[in-house]
Order: structure tokens, then C-alpha cells, then sequence
């Protein structure tokens, strides 16, 4: 009967202290699963993201190069996955407002105990610590984090600008390879009828052979020229297919041609869309936002920190703390404690200070990049007037140079021109022609890159 009454009181206590653990558990079960303010986006989300048609693998044109180049490019996946990451943030943050749960299990040997107290105890605690206040920091911090989670969706938006303006810029830049090889080869043909036409004549002692050795050695100048241009292609096609994400042997086909589409934007329109679109900005305004919040929690340690404890606790001398002696019961207390660094050496002013100043800085340096951004927008306009007026030019000199060639031609068949006057007449053509496909080049290159001054996205670089 002695044997069985211990094992009694040993189910007893522990019926007891299950029952006072039980409620402890489901508040802290409550608290865990209640989801905080803000959604995580799952793996394939992104904010604002293109349309995810099937496109050809293939064939692409600049907007479709530009679609498959955000959704496909690691550039965009990593900086997703830190908005994610800045998303949990705001949920850890969220936690801080709810109760913690702990709980404290240990043995401890006691070599003088007090009258009744115990040598050896084995004790139990679970705590539960609500903050009462903290001196604003817990919401200060928690606003720092939706900030933070502001400032990764709009650095998603920034790099998508990025990538879209690094996309626009291979692709004309692909496109003036091309048009240098279709010149390049109206060259070598021409080179190569002169040559025919300069031999003939050759061979009849109308022409001596240095007319003919001529014509051969700015032939074999065309056909490096040419080889040039074609290994450019070639470049630009690997290039793009490493920003789509492609593989470098796919045989892709990029489809557009350069092309002259008068626009022309009134510079006060592009300054103010730049100042309210551009992502670089609104990241300089939020950081100065989250730079506010670190002079709040700098500023929080100048107030007490108040919070409230409800303890369990349950002792006894083996590992079941079923009770001992001195204390045979479980109990438990509850009360609300405040703590107050009075003095530390101006500890918490000085941090302030410092957190103070890198706001005046980053206020500053926002000031400075506005100052760029306008620079930026006003350059690209004055380039977008250049390049206009340069293809205007240009258009006339290839037409006076393909009519200067045409008539060098006739003046050599009808044995009044020299070889050296067609094919310098040739030279100038080329040159021409060049210089035609550099302005269209730098036009539409102009126009993608003040569309990124903006902060307006136009993947297909249509105009209004």
C-alpha cells in the first residue's frame, strides 16, 4: 500500500500540470498560426510582371526578346526571391507585438539550503512575456520592415528597367550589325564587278595591272570588313541569347530592322515623369523613410520598457517535479515589470544623433540624384534632336553617294574616269552607308535610353 500512494500523488501532479499547460500551449498555437499584416508571394509570383504567353524559342522580336528576358533571366529570380525575403522580414517583425512562450527545465544542488529548503531540486518553468511598451521601437520596427518590403518591390521594378533598357540596347545593337554585313556585302559585290570590269579591260591593254591590283587588294579589304560584321552578329546573337536566358547554339532568329520614328517629347513632360516614376528615386525616398524609423528605435531606449509575465512553476527532487518538502504544489505568478536605463553615458542620445544624420545624408544624396537625373533626361534630349537631324543628312549622302558611284562607273566604261575615281566613289558610298546606320542606331538607341531616364518601361520602343 506505501508503494502505491507516491505513484497516486505522481498521476495526480501530473494530471495537474497538464492541465496548466494545456492553455499555455493553445494561446501559443493561436499565435503561430494567425497570420501577420502582408502575403508571401509563392515561387513563380512577381509584382507587375509581364505575360507569361508561349513564345517562340526561336523567334523574337525586340518586344518579345524583352518579355522572354524578364521572365527567364537569373537577374529577376534573385531579385524576387529577395522580395520574398523582405516579406518574411515583415512577418518576423508582425511576431513581436504577440505574446513569447517559454519554457525553463533544469536541477540545481544547493551545499547550504535554508530552514525547510531543499538540497537537490528539480524545477519546471513556463513563462509567458507580453510587451506592454517599448518606447514605440516594436512599431517602428515593424513599420521599418513593410518599408524594407516597399523598397524590394520597387527594386524589382528597377532592375526589370535595367534589364529591359541591357535587352533593347543588344538587340539595335544586332540590328546595326546586320545592316554593316548587307553593306558590307554591297561592297564586295561591287568591288567585286569593278574588279571583273578592271581585269577585262586589263586583258585587252586597256588598263594597266596596277588598276587591276588596285581593285583586288580594296576587294580583299571589303571581304575582312565583312567577315567582321558577320562574327559581330554572331557576337550579338550569343549575347542576347545569354540575357533570355537561351542556350548559345540556339539557332535564334531576332526579327526587326532599324527603323526612323519622328518623336519628340517636351523636356519639362520627361523631367516631372522622371522624378515620379524612376525606381532609383522612390528607393532614394525610402531609404530615407526607413532611415526615420532607425532615429525612432535609436530614440526608443530613452523611454522605460514595460511588459507583463505569468509564470508556472513546478519543482521536486527527481526529474518528474512532482513536488518536494518545502513546496509540494505547483503555483504560479503573474505581474508586470518595468525596466529604465537611467544613465548610460549618453549612450542612446549619441546613437540617435548618428541615426539623425544619416537621414540629413541620404536626404542629400536623393537632392544630388535628382540633380543627375535631370542632366540625364536633358542629355538624351539634345542626342534625340542629333541623331534625328544626323539621319536626315545622312539619307541625302548615300543617295548623292550611290549617284557619285553610278556615274564613276560610267565615266570607267566609257574610258574617261579612272579606276581610282570608282573606287573612291565606292569608298564613299560604303562610308555613307555606315554612317546612315550609325545615326538610325544612335537614334533608336537614344530613345530606348530616355525612355529608361524616365522610368517608363516600352519594351517594343513604340512612340506615341
Amino acid at each position: 500500500m506505501c508503494n502505491l500512494k507516491p505513484v497516486k500523488n505522481q498521476k495526480s501532479m501530473s494530471t495537474k500540470i497538464q492541465s496548466l499547460l494545456l492553455p499555455f500551449l493553445l494561446f501559443a498555437l493561436f499565435f503561430i498560426t494567425v497570420p501577420t499584416s502582408g502575403s508571401t508571394m509563392e515561387k513563380g509570383d512577381a509584382p507587375d510582371a509581364v505575360s507569361s504567353d508561349v513564345l517562340d524559342p526561336t523567334a523574337f522580336t525586340l518586344e518579345q526578346a524583352v518579355r522572354q528576358g524578364l521572365r527567364a533571366n537569373p537577374r529577376m529570380a534573385a531579385v524576387r526571391a529577395a522580395l520574398r525575403g523582405a516579406e518574411f522580414g515583415e512577418k518576423t517583425a508582425g511576431t513581436a507585438f504577440y505574446p513569447t512562450l517559454s519554457a525553463n527545465y533544469g536541477f540545481a544542488y544547493d551545499d547550504k539550503p535554508t530552514m525547510g529548503g531543499d538540497r537537490e531540486a528539480w524545477t519546471l518553468n513556463i513563462n509567458l512575456n507580453q510587451p506592454l511598451f517599448t518606447g514605440w521601437r516594436l512599431l517602428n520596427t515593424h513599420q521599418k520592415a513593410q518599408l524594407a518590403v516597399e523598397r524590394a518591390r520597387v527594386e524589382v521594378e528597377n532592375i526589370e528597367l535595367n534589364l529591359i533598357l541591357l535587352i533593347q540596347e543588344q538587340f539595335l545593337d544586332l540590328l546595326k550589325a546586320r545592316e554593316n554585313v548587307r553593306s558590307a556585302q554591297d561592297s564586295v559585290i561591287r568591288l567585286q564587278s569593278q574588279l571583273q570590269n578592271t581585269q577585262a579591260f586589263f586583258d585587252v591593254g586597256l588598263r594597266p595591272k596596277f588598276d587591276v591590283l588596285q581593285a583586288e587588294v580594296d576587294l580583299a579589304r571589303a571581304e575582312q570588313d565583312l567577315l567582321i560584321a558577320q562574327n559581330a552578329v554572331a557576337t550579338q546573337v550569343a549575347r542576347l541569347n545569354t540575357l533570355l536566358n537561351l542556350n548559345l547554339s540556339t539557332e535564334t532568329d531576332y526579327i526587326g530592322e532599324l527603323t526612323y520614328l519622328p518623336y519628340a517629347p517636351r523636356f519639362e513632360e520627361s523631367l516631372e515623369t522622371a522624378y515620379r516614376l524612376r525606381p532609383d528615386i522612390i528607393l532614394a525616398l525610402k531609404a530615407e523613410e526607413i532611415a526615420g524609423k532607425d532615429v525612432e528605435i535609436a530614440a526608443s531606449d530613452f523611454y522605460p520598457q514595460v511588459s507583463a509575465d505569468l509564470d508556472f512553476y513546478s519543482r521536486g527532487t527527481d526529474p518528474t517535479v512532482t513536488g518536494t518538502d518545502s513546496r509540494p504544489d505547483p503555483w504560479w505568478t503573474a505581474g508586470v515589470n518595468m525596466r529604465w536605463k537611467a544613465f548610460e553615458w549618453g549612450r542612446t542620445r549619441y546613437a540617435t544623433e548618428q541615426a539623425r544624420q544619416d537621414v540629413l545624408r541620404l536626404h542629400e544624396e536623393t537632392a544630388n540624384l535628382r540633380l543627375e537625373v535631370s542632366f540625364s533626361v536633358k542629355s538624351l534630349h539634345l542626342k534625340l534632336e542629333e541623331t534625328a537631324a544626323r539621319i536626315a543628312v545622312a539619307q541625302k549622302a548615300v543617295e548623292e553617294a550611290r549617284e557619285g558611284f553610278r556615274i564613276a562607273q560610267a565615266r570607267f566604261q566609257a574610258q574617261v574616269g579612272t579606276n581610282t575615281d570608282v573606287l573612291d566613289a565606292q569608298a564613299r558610298l560604303t562610308r555613307a552607308e555606315a554612317d546612315l546606320t550609325d545615326a538610325m542606331a544612335d537614334y533608336q538607341l537614344t530613345l530606348a535610353r530616355l525612355f529608361a531616364a524616365t522610368g517608363e518601361r516600352n519594351p517594343g520602343l513604340v512612340v506615341p
